[in-house]
């Protein structure tokens, strides 16, 4: 039998088990937590019809647009339209095994989560790394911002971190090690926050992928019901005040992962920033 006999699989729609596609969909619609985004009632009936095999990704979303295209714009929810369409997307991807260890992955992902979506006046384009540096008020923070990456050097940052990632070998490591360099990676790229928007929804996504590249058995749970929880995790790993006497502090991210990939019982430990 010559190579040239030896046909490539196409990789179709509703070739995974029931059980992962309702955990895909639940992951979509919790990683929208994060920014305080909760889905349609018309969302839902849709997924059942995706869960059942009736409807895939696309015409779904096709059904989202017509749907929200036919509502009054000045009564529209566009919290639910954004949570809607973004959950459909993240669902999509996750169902997807292409993947490519790249910053233009990255881009790609950021693209098609918000194509459509997050339009800003300054001239930011979905999938484009931002023009100008940015703040956020963090409640976990009291209203204070992580201190993110200068949008001048998001590319060379990005570029150094995926550079380091990709040359370490987790095949060699043990447990404790491998959650460390996963922790200090997802860290890194969330601290640059590269996109005006979306970037947590962004990296959770690539992470997730990322792992699934490397044969981990994601525990989704997690993504689905402790997404808030992630971010918190992450800012924490990002925050320093001197003065108060705080330092970034890695542990509650490292128990994320552990029980993202390793021990499902453990119980996550409460986030907190400022000692009493």
């Amino acid at each position: 039998m010559t190579l040239k006999n030896i046909p490539y699989e196409i990789l179709k729609e509703y070739s995974i088990p029931v059980e992962k596609r309702i955990e895909n969909w639940e992951v979509g619609i919790g990683l929208n937590e994060v920014d305080g985004l909760k889905p349609s009632k018309y969302l839902i009936q849709l997924t059942k019809d995706s869960i059942e095999g009736r409807k895939n990704f696309d015409e779904i979303e096709k059904e989202l647009k017509t749907y929200y295209e036919k509502q009054d714009k000045e009564t529209i929810n566009y919290s639910e339209m954004e949570c809607d369409l973004v959950s459909t997307r993240i669902a999509k991807l996750l169902e997807e095994r292409s993947f490519v260890f790249s910053p233009i992955q990255l881009k790609s992902i950021h693209r098609n989560l918000f194509s459509g979506l997050l339009l800003d006046e300054r001239d930011n384009k979905i999938g484009e790394y931002r023009k100008y540096n940015i703040s956020k008020k963090e409640p976990i923070l009291n209203g204070e911002s992580v201190i993110y990456g200068e949008y001048t050097t998001i590319e060379e940052f990005l570029k150094y971190d995926f550079e380091n990632e990709n040359g370490k070998n987790y095949s060699e490591m043990d447990i404790e090690k491998q959650i460390k360099n996963l922790v200090k990676f997802t860290s890194a790229i969330w601290q640059i926050h590269p996109f005006i928007e979306g970037n947590t929804r962004t990296v959770a996504v690539f992470i997730q992928k990322y792992l699934l590249s490397m044969g981990y058995d994601v525990n989704n749970d997690l993504f689905k019901d402790n997404s808030i929880y992630f971010r918190n995790a992450l800012v924490a790993s990002n925050y320093s005040n001197i003065p108060k006497r705080v330092s970034p502090n890695f542990f509650y991210l490292e128990q994320f992962f552990l029980k993202l990939l390793y021990e499902k019982n453990i119980n996550l430990k409460e986030i907190i920033i400022f000692k009493i």
